[in-house]
């Protein structure tokens, strides 16, 4: 996939998809960083004979490979898939097939589609997405607040690939309006003002939303359209929006979800097969918002942690029989395992037989109608927000009843200078400092001088910085205790460290 994300239109980059549809696993990524920076064609045979070597790569016959090729609306991205068509046909027995201008997810999904024997094309995509969401829009129990909520949503699309597709996608789907602004067409830069990354980390309105939408309900799409956030304009438009990030995305998915299989397993339901109860888990970072833990927490269900890093959440996610992962930025999704999909198959046909039209069918077709509307392979924006839109009419929720699930902890992220990022070694999903030795020790006794307080650091990922996360009860006890330990850091680490 040819895209720079939620980077400006000038960027651009590749995301490769594995196999199964997820992301490249981790294993080949110093391969690829190597491959990717080879100077000579010399160089980069040498690096595969190597490669092929260590890893005792086969190579004896001809094998086939097809490489689907996307790419977003980057002017930069038709050369590069050009440079990329000529890479694969380099390659005795591979053919890149080209896909055009898909967004990141629909490539995913697509992949692996193909890999499952399906019709793998963008009208399967979209047909797949639409017809599960009628499905759950026609199991609305009757008589609920829903028929009366709002059934419109107005969304940014990032003057990006999710605008232009959103234009599509949206007259197939009934009992839902969508307005699609900044889709690409009006001339507005991509991610210039507008797109998930910029609402999220500056919680402003985006371009092209005013005092004319307070009190609708408004969501971001990022640049390739993998992460997705909701958000309301305030009355008093010149203060922040109202946001409402991927962890509340995650607590709305989390309670349908919990609450459609404590319809189908509670006792006196002699009629499904509950010799088989599915686990449900949720997978965050430490960046998520300490508020939304303990709401999650509070709700019975089982978080667990994962360094940052969508990798990282899907595989852990992968471990659950329905698994929920949530970045706050508005990457995630909703994984389910064979056995429970078969689990749910089974016990749908057995009530369809005895209790058609039961609470208990009804529970157990929202769950495989889910499973089927949710994109498994990754974070899709477009099955986020169809999803959350017939959860809320399910509820009867406006997004002011949804965004007050609970009250978010006030926060403060801060970046600090280092020498060497890799000075700073984490354990414990990131949030504690083994190495330097002395430091984590510091950061306690100034988290122990704030109400709720929390406060944690890791290097970054891309540039010489140590990230500083702090959360407490108030912005202001979070504003100090962040650059507290921002000031911490640069005595161990920063230019003025004197420590070695």
């Amino acid at each position: 996939m040819i895209t720079a994300s939620h980077n400006k239109v000038t960027d651009n980059g590749v995301k490769i998809v594995d196999p199964s549809g997820g992301m490249l696993s981790q294993e080949w990524e110093p391969f690829a960083d190597q491959l990717a920076n080879a100077q000579t064609p010399e160089t980069l045979l040498s690096l595969i004979t190597d490669f092929v070597k260590k890893e005792k790569v086969p190579l004896d016959g001809v094998q086939s490979a097809e490489i689907l090729l996307g790419r977003d609306t980057r002017p930069s991205g038709e050369s590069l898939l050009e440079a990329a068509k000529q890479g694969i046909s380099s390659i005795f027995g591979a053919i890149a097939l080209d896909l055009g201008i898909l967004t990141t997810p629909q490539l995913h999904w697509m992949v692996r589609a193909r890999n499952k024997g399906m019709e793998a094309t963008e009208p399967a995509y979209f047909e797949q997405i639409s017809g599960s969401f009628r499905c759950l829009i026609g199991l609305i129990p009757n008589g609920t607040e829903s028929n009366k909520a709002d059934n419109s949503v107005v969304v940014d699309g990032a003057d990006g690939v999710g605008g232009e597709k959103l234009e599509v996608l949206k007259n197939m789907l009934s009992g839902l309006v969508i307005e699609v602004r900044n889709s690409g067409k009006g001339g507005g830069l991509l991610n210039d003002g507008v797109g998930a990354d910029y609402v999220q980390k500056e919680k402003v309105v985006p371009r092209g939303f005013g005092s004319n939408d307070v009190g609708l309900r408004c969501a971001s799409l990022d640049g390739d359209a993998d992460r997705l956030v909701y958000f309301s304009v305030p009355t008093n438009v010149s203060s922040n929006i109202d946001l409402v990030d991927g962890d509340k995305i995650l607590s709305l998915f989390a309670l349908f979800i919990k609450e459609q299989l404590s319809i189908l397993t509670k006792k006196g339901n002699e009629k499904s097969d509950n010799s088989f109860l599915p686990r449900l888990g949720v997978v965050q970072t430490a960046y998520a918002n300490g508020a939304s833990t303990d709401y999650l927490k509070q709700l019975g269900l089982e978080v667990i942690f994962t360094p940052t890093g969508v990798k990282h959440l899907h595989e852990k996610a992968a471990q659950f029989d329905i698994g929920i992962y949530f970045e706050a930025n508005g990457h995630g999704t909703i994984l389910f395992s064979e056995s429970c999909l078969s689990w749910l198959e089974a016990t749908n046909n057995e009530l369809a037989l005895v209790s058609e039209a039961s609470k208990q069918q009804k529970a157990a077709l929202r769950l495989l109608s889910v499973s089927n509307l949710i994109n498994q392979a990754v974070g899709d924006a477009f099955s986020c927000l169809l999803l959350v839109e017939v959860i809320l009419q399910h509820m009867g929720w406006s997004i002011h009843i949804w965004n007050e699930l609970y009250q978010d902890l006030p926060s403060r992220q801060l970046k600090v200078k280092v020498l060497d990022r890799t000075a700073v070694v984490t354990t414990n999903a990131e949030t504690v400092v083994v190495s330097p030795p002395g430091i984590q020790e510091a950061i306690d006794a100034e988290i122990a001088k704030y109400p709720r307080g929390r406060c944690f650091i890791r290097p970054s990922g891309t540039e010489d910085v140590i990230r500083v996360y702090a959360e407490a009860s108030t912005q202001e006890d979070a504003d100090s205790l962040a650059n507290s330990v921002a000031k911490l850091v640069d005595q161990f680490l920063g230019f003025g460290s004197t420590r070695q």
